[in-house]
């Protein structure tokens, strides 16, 4: 057929779906020429904040309040300002929904709580908070939120002291990281604290991204960050938006790119502080009726059909970029966007990824949103959180993607998880390890991890604890350490390196992660009587030098080094497998410069073990997980050198290791 998309060049596979992708690209294409037309380009059409909301203008010396709110039949600011006289001012409505207010400048002032008092379609009139406002802070009696006027004066905005490129992130070593939990005290933590005091510890291990999490107001602390309420705002639990700025900008002056975990796949059902129902018609930034509910997420569903919530989201891409430096996104439940059906119908058929059940106006939305940031932000590193596996989400859009530059590899911790808790050691499948890590879409760039904050919520433990369990209660210092503590150390290390070499084209860890943290996350909650006991980080545990947990910590920033240094994973289709062998329970390949040989049996060490290598020539140990700097027990002389021979009855070369066990 004439006209073949670049994807469908790329995998044969998915030609009898061409037109679908053709059609894919066509409507994109042709809702860039409607933007373009109306308003001269994508970056002026995505100004919805700078216009709606409440902004003081110098050059008028008054204050504008505007909201989008069509089928509202009354809208009034209201505050301490004006003793919450719903009559005293009262916007008027303009064209195409949009309602206005002007003041004078002495009306409102910096930090000045305020809300909308709406009566809605329904007639109603309740107290609402203004759609882009930057700024919501809690009553600390009421624990009622209200919109906080945030200008401060000129000569305290934040002055930004170092400039950044995230093009000097070849590959992303991802540290995701929520700020609130990042304290070992059990309490809510600052974003200045985070600067202060964890940043220093994510360049030390060699990390060039930290991922924030739960930036974005919300209502719930609980929620994780995902149940979002005002999309503009910056979380107040943690600080002021000066304070984000100074984190990420000391972040940048360690050659720390940072990424935002961003939620533009649903949003908090409250009405109180979030936009359901907001004009009181139900349906004005969500779909109508049941298609507006996420059932298993208890949220409501954007209708990215509609021009203005396209506009108020892709504003949304470009405040956080322009406004705070952001080097890019980590696009939250991308999976449920893509899908009418939210991902829960299974992927058995290509059909199922571009014509059954897909919702074409969201894919379009996130073209426009790939597009929006690399146009502001040209190398914006983009991260789809996807469990499909949807053909072309990280290709360019003219050949028929979507225009995310990686998608998270979220079946490898979910198999990991699944090994430790139905399989023992011994029963492990080689085979069934190798394809599983590296089964992934050629071209197509993906953020391996063997844990996030997933794995770690209440009712389900962290990778370390699965090994460990109770243990770690008694047995992880150095004295008391048992069979357990060095069964779970030494497949810690292994599952870690595994994962980072072979699943992906980037690596991604959870805050403690990399040294162990034990148990789970639980944030307070009336279920746990309020507590921060699961809630922190317990960062002495690492810092003690009598205890076992410095090991896999010390381990993370070898391998973290390993990686950068040989550029490991900078190219697609350059990991080979060398040996496999489900018996012995060895997995041998070489990724770019480097030969990983893994031995995952449980008794036996292996003398002279043949491995066939790429190139004839001598090969050195450049990191050993059974080193005893990471809790091993030495067992490989690491000063070796390994001359390669002639692989007997094979082609090519081997070399022949002592390869101990675990």
């Amino acid at each position: 057929m004439s006209n073949i998309p670049k994807l469908v060049e790329m995998d044969p596979w998915l030609e009898s779906n061409a037109q679908a992708i053709n059609e894919r690209i066509d409507r994109f294409s042709q809702k860039l020429i409607e933007i373009d037309a109306k308003h001269g380009s994508i970056e002026a059409y995505a100004t919805a904040h700078k216009y709606a909301g409440i902004h003081y203008h110098s050059d008028s010396n008054q204050w504008s309040i505007r909201e989008w709110a069509p089928a509202a039949q009354a809208i009034s600011l209201v505050g301490e300002f004006n003793q919450w006289d719903t009559d005293a001012h009262q916007l008027t409505k303009t064209d195409k929904g949009m309602w206005q207010l002007l003041l004078p400048r002495d009306v409102l002032k910096h930090k000045t709580e305020v809300k909308l008092r709406i009566t809605g379609a329904d007639g109603n009139p309740n107290d609402r908070i203004p759609a882009c406002i930057t700024r919501v802070v809690q009553d600390e009696d009421t624990h009622d939120f209200s919109a906080q006027i945030w200008q401060p004066a000129p000569e305290d905005d934040y002055q930004w002291q170092h400039s950044y490129d995230p093009a000097s992130v070849k590959t992303p070593l991802i540290y995701e990281a929520h700020v609130g939990m990042s304290g070992e005290e059990p309490r809510l933590h600052s974003y200045l604290e985070f600067a202060d005091k964890v940043l220093p510890r994510i360049a030390d291990l060699g990390y060039n991204i930290v991922q924030l999490m739960a930036v974005q107001e919300h209502p719930y602390y609980g929620s994780f960050g995902y149940h979002v309420s005002s999309f503009y705002g910056v979380c107040s639990r943690f600080g002021t938006p000066e304070d984000l700025k100074y984190l990420i900008d000391k972040a940048h002056g360690l050659g720390i790119a940072v990424l935002l975990d961003v939620v533009h796949s649903h949003a908090v059902k409250n009405t109180a502080e979030g936009l359901n129902n907001f004009d009181g018609s139900g349906h004005q930034y969500f779909l109508e009726g049941d298609a507006g509910e996420h059932p298993q997420w208890d949220s409501k569903c954007f209708d990215y059909s509609k021009p203005e919530v396209i506009q108020f989201l892709l504003s949304n891409v470009r405040y956080w970029l322009e406004e705070f430096r952001f080097d890019g996104f980590r696009f939250d439940g991308v999976t449920s966007m893509l899908y009418q059906h939210h991902g829960s119908e299974a992927f058995d058929h290509y059909n199922k990824y571009f014509t059954d059940g897909v919702d074409f106006s969201a894919i379009t939305y996130l073209q426009l949103a790939t597009t929006l940031a690399k146009t502001i932000r040209p190398n914006a590193i983009l991260i789809a959180e996807d469990m499909s596996g949807m053909p072309g989400l990280c290709r360019p859009i003219e050949e028929g993607g979507v225009g995310f530059t990686h998608r998270l590899a979220m079946g490898i911790p979910d198999y990991w998880i699944k090994l430790l808790k139905h399989k023992q050691d011994e029963d492990w499948n080689m085979e069934e390890l190798w394809e599983t890590l590296t089964n992934r879409r050629y071209g197509e760039a993906n953020i391996s991890y063997a844990e996030s904050h997933d794995q770690a919520l209440v009712g389900d433990k962290t990778l370390a604890f699965w090994l460990m369990d109770s243990e770690m209660y008694w047995s992880m210092s150095k004295e008391a350490r048992n069979h357990v503590i060095d069964r779970g150390l030494a497949m810690h290390k292994m599952i870690r390196l595994i994962t980072a070499a072979a699943a992906g084209e980037g690596y991604l860890t959870f805050m403690g992660n990399e040294f162990g943290h034990p148990e789970w996350l639980d944030f307070p909650r009336e279920g746990n009587q309020w507590s921060y006991q699961h809630c922190r980080r317990q960062w002495s545990l690492v810092d003690n030098p009598e205890l076992c947990y410095h090991f896999l910590n010390d381990f993370d920033r070898a391998m973290i080094g390993t990686l950068k240094q040989y550029d490991v994973l900078n190219e697609f289709g350059n990991t080979y497998e060398r040996w496999k062998h489900n018996e012995d329970k060895i997995l041998a390949f070489n990724r770019g410069e480097l030969m990983f040989i893994f031995n995952f049996n449980t008794q036996t060490s292996f003398t002279d073990y043949g491995i066939p290598v790429p190139h004839s020539g001598e090969y050195e140990i450049v990191l050993d997980s059974d080193s005893a700097t990471f809790g091993g027990h030495a067992r490989v002389h690491t000063d070796t050198t390994y001359f390669s021979e002639p692989w007997k009855d094979h082609e090519g070369h081997m070399i022949q290791c002592y390869l101990p066990t675990r």
